[in-house]
């Protein structure tokens, strides 16, 4: 499946991507303050691509368990130059992490190519949809509540919810091969409802593309109690993992263990594959 965002292609045929995240925030849970200058978002963006990342996921609002939520100005200003900065120096996929449809515009303006929303095109009165459909985006759309009650079956409360986000995209002329989803691991979810939709993510797959993002979240550390620097080794057990169940890309921190781990696997996952070298 090859997928056109915002002028730049890319395919999930062959390989499992690799989305490297930069958090340019001050308090996101494991590199909050590291990158939120210019200067040092484009180190550390060069380093995510010399290791092997596909895909830059740059946000600006962090959204770890108690968050407080930021102004649009803020969102923007922490945004905008960065998104500027690394399309004019590196030729590379960019994301950007928002629900917020002003920010995704401008930075879709500015050289992003992917929309990636945690509310699934549900937020701002279908906005996001709007956006999306205007520059010929991919949406990664995630799936998201705001309790962590599932009063019905957990996977088929999330297949309910992704039928919601189809039907925006529908009502605003968005093609199904522009949505890629994201289960939403670790948001309207606790340690065990984390599990259950990691161990039955093949249940998804049917749905469209799968990315996944466990990348050093607490359930991770939970039962070894782990800081979230120490969570490397569980995020790369659950992502592969994930690929063999159906996932087509894998949002991380560590890049280069990923990269090395990815190029064995997906010889086997993709053994069948004409391209893959």
């Amino acid at each position: 499946m090859v997928f056109t965002s915002n002028g730049k292609s890319f395919s999930l045929n062959n390989k499992t991507l690799i989305m490297g995240i930069l958090n340019i925030t001050p308090d996101s849970f494991s590199d909050g303050g590291n990158y939120n200058s210019i200067e040092n978002a484009l180190i550390h963006t060069r380093k995510l691509l010399e290791d092997g990342a596909d895909i830059i996921d740059i946000g600006g609002q962090s959204t770890r368990p108690g968050y407080e939520e930021i102004s649009l100005e803020e969102e923007l200003n922490r945004v905008i130059p960065v998104v500027k900065a690394i399309s004019k120096e590196f030729d590379c996929l960019i994301s950007v992490d928002t629900y917020k449809s002003e920010v995704a515009k401008q930075a879709l303006e500015n050289g992003a190519h992917i929309i990636n929303d945690i509310w699934g095109l549900q937020n701002e009165s279908e906005n996001m949809a709007k956006v999306a459909k205007e520059y010929d985006a991919v949406v990664i759309a995630m799936h998201n509540q705001n309790t962590k009650d599932y009063p019905i079956d957990i996977i088929t409360s999330i297949r309910t919810f992704f039928d919601k986000t189809f039907k925006i995209a529908a009502n605003h002329n968005i093609e199904k091969n522009k949505i890629i989803i994201d289960p939403g691991i670790g948001f309207g979810k606790g340690y065990d409802e984390n599990i259950e939709v990691l161990s039955r993510l093949n249940e998804l797959k049917d749905i469209a593309p799968i990315l996944i993002g466990v990348s050093r979240k607490g359930f991770i550390g939970k039962d070894l109690n782990l800081s979230p620097i120490e969570r490397d080794d569980g995020t790369l057990a659950l992502n592969i993992f994930s690929i063999t169940n159906g996932a087509k890309i894998v949002r991380v921190h560590n890049v280069l263990s990923h990269k090395r781990a990815l190029s064995i696997a997906d010889k086997v996952i993709y053994m069948n594959s004409p391209n893959l070298k």
